[in-house]
């Protein structure tokens, strides 16, 4: 067989907007192009939506509002179900489409896929459970009746890290529940997106319950939508700095917002802790993605008197990945999404460096097309280092040291972010202990990974606002109201 190119990936993938059921351009004709991370080629031009191309979206969304939200809940949980399957037998298409447009290597893209499928299956079988109550008021005797309606139009903004996922997470609940969507995939990735509706056209979905506007006007556009009154519901995946002018904007209209923000996540690894099994999670919880995730780990914080077989074995781990195109089998390590985020790693190891920090192996651009940064650990890294503030985005592993409990708590809880941490020690006691005092919305106990559709993904602090999966994610597009009687 030969190898796919990016002509072969992308020719059947659409390229124009998608709004009430039908492909329409940009209402003022405007495009952009995609590039290809590793060879810094254009693969596709992609229509871009303007404010009255938003407006359009919203209009069909509203539509088709009331018919959605009065079928039954298992007509929507079998359109959901059949997409699912959908997306699984088409699995291999997706996953070249997300390595193409987004760089990441092919075991990546094939596991987003598989993860993205499953929210809709979760969801599948969420929608059945809108459950709501009866009871008796204690006071006057009078009944409660409480139940949950579908809180109406969402706009969805999602990120480039996780084309597909990201997208079906907010997706998934928000169909279950009977809210229409517009969906303003990352301008980075649109294509993933735009190759979805076709499946969800084949499984079901009614014109104008999901609706996709890629653009490259992104805040014109969102906050267009925000000032829409129709507009009930925004959730966003992306960068905290934005997600704080989403949230003004949200609170001129009084728009729930659904907020995954930014992550600083440290990664302890106590004396008594299996050294092996800590490797194998932090290979996971780092190089994910090629760190290019907000639940990556981005401190690592090793007991002194582990450091140092931590450390060289952790370095051995990231030596042996194979970086290259993404495509191409065997690659463990594509390029990054696009220049601003290699240039941004490349930075934050130079600033490091520069404060003391010791390059074990990586911290240099290889140079030459593509947006590649090599595998990077680094140890004696100052607490001066930017790269403990900020999110590295990127393959970068930095360690420093630590020798008590009490010490480590108090670095790891020093960030404005808390969306995850993950913890390694044989004594379930104390791990559960120091679980209790991290200040994040999820901790991955002797696990690297922490993602799943059936928990509820989140953070504490300026890493965002409500829950992802789970129970929890469907009743996000829920408005709970209670009606008040007697009998």
């Amino acid at each position: 067989m030969a190898k796919p190119t990016f002509d072969n990936i992308v020719a059947d993938v659409p390229t124009d907007l998608y709004i009430g059921g039908k492909w329409r351009p940009a209402s003022d004709g405007v495009r952009f192009d995609v590039t290809d991370p590793a060879t810094e080629s254009s693969i596709a031009s992609v229509a871009s939506a303007s404010v009255a191309d938003a407006a359009a979206a919203i209009d069909a969304a509203q539509a088709a509002f009331p018919d959605w939200a009065a079928r039954k809940p298992r007509e929507r949980g079998e359109i959901l179900r059949k997409a699912f399957e959908l997306i699984i037998k088409q699995s291999e298409r997706f996953a070249r489409l997300i390595t193409l447009e987004n760089g990441k290597a092919l075991p990546d893209s094939r596991a987003e896929v598989a993860y993205a499928a499953e929210f809709f299956r979760w969801y599948a079988e969420e929608a059945v459970r809108n459950i709501g109550e009866i009871s008796r008021a204690p006071s006057s005797g009078a009944r409660m009746l409480v139940s949950h309606k579908p809180a109406g139009v969402a706009v969805l903004v999602t990120p480039w890290n996780f084309p597909a996922a990201m997208a079906t997470r907010k997706m998934g609940p928000a169909i279950a529940a009977g809210c229409p969507v517009v969906v303003k995939p990352a301008s980075e990735t649109p294509l993933t997106m735009l190759a979805l509706m076709p499946v969800l056209e084949e499984a079901g979905v009614p014109p104008g319950v999901v609706n996709i506007i890629p653009s490259r006007r992104s805040g014109p556009v969102v906050n267009a939508m925000l000032a829409d009154p129709r507009v009930r519901i925004v959730s966003f995946t992306g960068s905290t700095e934005v997600g704080r002018k989403l949230l003004q904007s949200a609170a001129q209209n009084i728009v729930t917002p659904i907020m995954e923000l930014g992550g600083n996540a440290p990664f302890i690894v106590f004396e008594d802790a299996d050294i092996d099994a800590a490797i194998e999670g932090a290979m996971i919880a780092k190089m994910r993605n090629m760190g290019e995730a907000c639940t990556a780990a981005n401190r690592f914080y090793v007991h002194a008197k582990v450091h140092d077989a931590f450390a060289e074995k952790l370095t051995a781990k990231m030596v042996a990945l194979k970086q290259g195109n993404g495509l191409d089998e065997g690659v463990a390590l594509g390029p990054l999404v696009n220049a601003d985020t290699r240039d941004k790693v490349a930075a934050l190891v130079a600033d490091a460096v520069g404060k003391g920090a010791k390059i074990l192996t990586g911290g240099k651009s290889p140079g030459g097309t593509g947006y590649f940064y090599p595998a990077t650990v680094l140890t004696h890294v100052p607490d001066g280092a930017e790269m403990l503030r900020e999110e590295i985005f990127g393959p970068v592993a930095s360690i420093q040291t630590f020798t008590s409990e009490d010490e480590v708590v108090k670095k790891a809880n020093d960030t404005e972010y808390g969306l995850v941490a993950y913890v390694y020690t044989r004594d379930v006691g104390r791990g559960l202990r120091v679980s209790e005092k991290l200040d994040f919305g999820m901790v991955g106990l002797n696990r690297g990974l922490v993602s799943d559709p059936a928990a509820p993904f989140g953070g504490m602090k300026q890493s965002g606002i409500g829950r992802e999966g789970a129970h929890e994610g469907i009743m996000e597009f829920m408005e709970t109201q209670y009606v008040s009687l007697n009998w």
